[in-house]
């Protein structure tokens, strides 16, 4: 009986998706969503990757992260050195999976001794971790400097980022769910009773961290593939806190709500592209007001379930 629900659960999420793809797709064909309102829809699609996998390390694991904008320097530019010298979709597949092995290698060389450190302090080693990784690719041959990389190819197409989007809350909201993801969410709560119960905090803090960097390391590829030109300022420190607004904006440890704060900053983002001074100010007014008034975020740890729907409408039922 309760496999058949989630099976029918299962079900409706999909056709939500399905429904979700076909109806921007016709708006997009049918010209209802122009050239403008595409580019504001893909940078939502990429902004919700980059959420949900950092909200996969502050979240559900409690690790304060400020590095992802390196890492997703890191699938950028190797999604587009490998697609201006392999022009198709296999370069670009290439350039993903060179982005996950350089992203790995970087991920656990920076976890393993920082993961081990607390609040504040993690913060700023994945800062300067993020910071180390952009001057090097400022300073590299092969990345062009700081000119960056131009004429990459376009190959970032709207069903590429929906199943990169998919893929991504599929991932972290199963992780959350297993047994790793469990014992992030003990070591989130209290490290050192999570120790006591025989948790390896630091391999699971070390997972959690590493998954959260492939999945920025492929939105780093997708955006390359997507705006043609790619430079080391465009990952710089203000990267880091636009990710860290979507997630700390949503709620922490919910991945609904980093995919709804992403579609809201998307739009808002769209509103102030005439005034990028003013974009910075805002958002610092949003978290300050945020964790004034609701430092848990909009919808907190809460996930739009449909189970609980289900249960809700069932229980109307038998009470009528």
């Amino acid at each position: 009986m309760t496999k058949g629900i989630l099976n029918k659960i299962n079900l409706m999420w999909v056709a939500i998706i399905v429904v979700l793809y076909l109806l921007l797709s016709y708006m997009m064909a049918a010209g209802i969503i122009n050239s403008y309102y595409k580019i504001t829809l893909f940078n939502m699609c990429i902004n919700i990757m980059l959420a949900v996998s950092l909200n996969l390390v502050i979240g559900i694991c409690g690790e304060f992260s400020l590095g992802h904008a390196g890492f997703m320097c890191i699938g950028a530019y190797s999604a587009g050195i490998i697609t201006k010298m392999m022009p198709n979709y296999a370069g670009l597949i290439l350039g993903i999976l060179v982005g996950f092995v350089i992203s790995t290698i970087a991920a656990l060389i920076v976890s393993i001794p920082t993961l081990r450190l607390k609040g504040d302090y993690l913060a700023i080693a994945t800062l300067g971790f993020s910071e180390i990784i952009r001057i090097l690719v400022q300073n590299m041959k092969i990345t062009n400097g700081a000119a960056g990389l131009s004429g990459i190819p376009a190959l970032t197409t709207w069903p590429l980022l929906m199943l990169g989007v998919v893929l991504t809350i599929v991932i972290c909201s199963n992780f959350t769910r297993s047994a790793p993801g469990r014992a992030c969410i003990a070591v989130r709560e209290d490290e050192i009773a999570a120790e006591a119960m025989g948790i390896n905090t630091t391999k699971y803090k070390v997972i959690a961290f590493v998954i959260g960097a492939l999945l920025a390391s492929a939105a780093g590829a997708l955006f390359a593939c997507n705006f043609y030109v790619i430079k080391p300022t465009q990952f710089t420190f203000n990267k880091s806190i636009d990710i860290l607004v979507m997630v700390v904006f949503g709620g922490m440890g919910s991945m609904t709500s980093s995919v709804l704060a992403a579609i809201a900053i998307g739009l808002l983002n769209m509103v102030l592209q005439n005034f990028t001074d003013a974009r910075m100010i805002i958002y610092g007014a949003i978290l300050v007001i945020m964790m004034i008034f609701k430092p848990q975020g909009l919808f907190g740890d809460r996930e739009i379930s449909l189970s609980k729907i289900v249960d809700k409408v069932k229980a109307k039922k038998e009470a009528n």
